[in-house]
């Protein structure tokens, strides 16, 4: 089994800053993809960016020149690093890992999902 764990939520002021960091354990043989995504209430969830193993990123037109990813393969580990924080970007945000895992099977997981509110 694989589980993925977000941390780094939280409310923060229009204009500022924000890490998401999202940890799988378990047991598999590696990690391909993993991303960034998002769902506001009414609204449908959304790809925010995504990272290949190699370190390939796209990204939201939303949120370019605005978020970073950026993994560690060792830690099995990404992180998203948010700035110029805007109250649309409130949503619960969710990590997706696309594993290979032992039986040399590729499935998606995601994470539990983390709050993060932008307000004054």
């Amino acid at each position: 089994q694989v589980q993925l764990v977000e941390s780094g939520g939280g409310l923060v002021q229009p204009g500022g800053s924000l890490r998401l960091s999202c940890a799988a354990s378990g047991s598999f043989v590696s990690i391909d993809a993993m991303g960034w995504y998002r769902q506001a209430p009414g609204k449908q969830r959304e790809l925010v960016a995504a990272i290949t193993r190699g370190g390939s990123t796209n990204y939201a037109d939303s949120v370019k020149g605005r978020f970073t990813i950026s993994r560690d393969n060792a830690k099995n580990t990404v992180y998203l690093q948010m700035g110029s924080l805007k109250p649309e970007d409130t949503a619960v945000y969710y990590c997706s890992a696309e594993v290979l895992r032992l039986s040399l099977k590729r499935s998606d997981y995601w994470g539990q999902g983390t709050q993060v509110t932008v307000s004054s």
